[in-house]
């Protein structure tokens, strides 16, 4: 297998995740509940290391290395919309 033929079948199943992540319609509150809570508001790995009181090392967010990062934050506004326009859900506990 050469390499071309790899990075096509990678971007081939990255296309189908991200197809499957971007169709995803949230039907229920019980759904669009699990997604805000399971999806952070924001990224939580940025990182500073410190060492005797002075920074060392500064770790930026990763989460924009995660190919499919786009289509997860478009999935969890999609849930807080649905709960916020059709269910009529006070969503402000899931923006923390």
């Amino acid at each position: 297998m050469t390499a071309a033929n790899f990075n096509n079948r990678q971007n081939t199943r990255f296309q189908a995740i991200r197809t499957w992540l971007n169709d995803f319609q949230v039907q229920t509150p019980k759904t669009a509940r699990f997604i805000c809570q399971l999806i952070p508001a924001q990224c939580p790995f940025a990182r500073d290391i410190s060492l005797l009181g002075r920074q060392i090392l500064h770790i930026p967010p990763l989460c924009k290395l995660n190919p499919f990062y786009e289509e997860v934050v478009g999935m969890r506004f999609r849930a807080l919309c649905y709960l916020a326009d059709e269910c009529g859900e006070d969503v402000s506990q899931f923006l923390v």
